[in-house]
């Protein structure tokens, strides 16, 4: 995992950091309206996939 004990990213500003990554566009449909939400969605779609 790549976040730190405070949930964030630690490629964040790295030659590392995938483009998708700086690409991503936080959409309500996936992040929902608050941090669980898109916690909760993120875990659902990694597990689908």
């Amino acid at each position: 995992m790549q976040l730190d004990d405070n949930n964030l990213c630690q490629l964040f500003g790295t030659p590392e950091r995938p483009t998708v990554c700086s690409a991503f566009d936080a959409d309500p449909d996936v992040c929902g309206d608050h941090y669980q939400q898109a916690l909760d969605n993120l875990i659902y779609l990694e597990a689908a996939t």
